[in-house]
This record gives C-alpha cells, structure tokens and sequence, in this order.
C-alpha cells in the first residue's frame, strides 16, 4: 500500500501539481537542467500512511519530528531558509526525540551525543541527496536492514513500518533512477535522515540491534557524509557552503556518471546492510572484527577515489 500511494502521489506531481517545484542547477549540482524537486512528499506520503496501521506506541515522536522537518523542509525548497533556522529545527526535533527515550540513556552525555548524531543524520541525508538514484536507494537498504532485523527480533509492528519506508522509496526510486525525472528535495531527505536515526534509536531501545547496527546499515552515507565534513573543516573551509567534493560527486565527474555511479553504491549499501545483517548474531570478538575489516574497506576505496581525483 505505500508503494502504491508514493508511486501514485509521485505521478500527480509529476504531471503538474500545484505542489511542483523546480531544482535550477548550482555549484553543488550535477544536473544541468530544472528537475522537480518534490518528489519526497510522494515518498512521505506512502510512509506516513503506515504509521496508524503498524506503528508500536514508541514510534510516534519519530513521525511527529519528521513531518515538523519535512514542514521546515518544503518551506526551505520554497524560499531557501537560512541554514541557521534549519539547524534549530532539526536540533530542537531530534533532542525532543532524545527526551521521549531518556531512559534508555546511562547518562547525560549519551543522550546529548544521540541527538547530536539524530541532527547529524538529518543534515548529511541532505548531503548525500546530489545524485540520481542515491538516496532513495539508501533508504531501501537501510530501512530494508531495519525491516529484516526488527522482523528477526520478533518485533514486527516496527519490522512493518520499516518495510513501508524502504517500499515507498522504491517507489520514488522509478522515477529518480538515472536519468531522474524528479528529486527528492529536503522534503524528503532531512525527515528519511531523522527517521533513519529515530528508528535506529527505538531498536536500540528494544534491544533489537546494538548501536553499531545502524551505523553500519546506513555506512555509505554516513562515511563519505561525515569525512567530506572533517576534511573541508580541516582546510577551513565554510563547511555550509554548498561544493562537489563528497566522493559520489567525485566519482560522478571521473565519468561513472549517474548510472554507474548509483549502481556502484547500491552494491556498496547491499554489502553493507547484508553485512550488519549477519554481524548481528555472530559473538562480540567477529562483531568487532567485521566493524574493523569495514573501515579498512571504507579507507582504500576513498583513497583510491581521492588518487584518480589527484590523477585528473
């Protein structure tokens, strides 16, 4: 049912909706003419629809943050926001959503670490949203890791509404594969990233996964997401400012293009949520050994992306 109602709403706005908005080329795009940029309120729509089937009680703050976001978000792909404001939303959001679960936290300084990484999680979702293809696959690996282990674990209203996320989208995902006819926008990429770690924070809380298992799921993302971010600090860059230098960008430009590049890391985030998937079960020694075999794997591959970039 949320593919169904993603894929439908996705073609009304396609077809002219009052709801269109178009994304003019800039210095951090990649496309070169207007494309619709609302293609995540299609994907929201499927989504949200699961919530009052098969949501458990614990899931309501995650959809009451994403839809404040998404809110911010359309407004923000209306009239272009100052980053300031949208960094307040998403922090006041994502602590809320810290507040509801502070049990589940040791101590202070965990839960203020998760809503930092929650509001992180909002913002490099936005980052990585710059290819064709790229972040609604993300969301089908990872809230299809999600679905898996919640349904493993016997959880199955949150195995459910996972399921539903990564089904919408697929949905989104036939009309945004290379060559796309519509984006995302922040509409529909800053509420997946919260999602991504509010429904990362409840299986946490249920003791579905441990906290290295959403991490891990969404790597892809967070990996070239949060080094791109220290590398640009590092130079003292104004690590706000919109750029190409993320890696899928730079693989984009070294001729991979779109296609390839989004087909390059649907294999990265198949392998990635395939290998959470299987860690979960295995004693704590393979665990940590799989983690550490991960960064070795994440390290040669943006060296060996930042040697062609050097070669060019």
């Amino acid at each position: 049912m949320a593919f169904a109602l993603s894929l439908g709403a996705i073609v009304w706005l396609l077809r002219g909706g009052r709801l269109q908005i178009l994304d003019h080329p800039n210095e951090r795009s990649l496309h070169t003419t207007p494309v619709p940029r609302t293609g995540g309120l299609g994907l929201l729509a499927g989504a949200v629809t699961a919530w009052p089937i098969a949501a458990p009680a614990g899931a309501w703050p995650a959809l009451i943050g994403a839809l404040v976001l998404a809110g911010v978000s359309f407004l923000d792909d209306l009239r272009e926001l100052p980053a300031i404001v949208r960094l307040m939303f998403q922090l006041a959001v994502s602590m809320a959503l810290v507040a509801w679960h502070w049990e589940a936290f040791p101590g202070p300084a965990w839960a203020i670490a998760a809503a930092l990484a929650i509001a992180w999680m909002c913002n490099l979702y936005n980052f990585m949203d710059g290819a064709d293809g790229l972040a609604g696959g993300m969301a089908v690996a990872g809230f299809g890791a999600y679905a898996i282990a919640a349904g493993l674990g016997g959880a199955m209203e949150l195995a459910a509404l996972s399921a539903a996320i990564a089904a919408s989208a697929l949905a989104f995902l036939v009309f945004n594969f290379p060559p796309a006819r519509i984006f995302m926008g922040d509409v529909g990429s800053v509420p997946l990233g919260f999602l991504a770690g509010a429904l990362g924070l409840l299986g946490w809380q249920q003791a579905l996964w441990p906290a290295w298992f959403p991490v891990l799921a969404f790597s892809p993302f967070i990996v070239d997401a949060t080094v791109t971010l220290l590398r640009r600090a590092l130079r003292g860059e104004r690590v706000w400012q919109a750029h190409r230098e993320h890696y899928y960008q730079r693989v984009v430009q070294l001729g991979a293009g779109h296609r390839g590049t989004a087909l390059g890391e649907y294999a990265l985030m198949l392998a990635a949520g395939t290998s959470a998937l299987g860690l979960l079960t295995a004693p704590a020694p393979v665990q940590w050994v799989g983690l550490g075999a991960w960064v070795v794997v994440y390290a040669a591959v943006m060296l060996w992306i930042d040697r062609l970039w050097r070669s060019r």
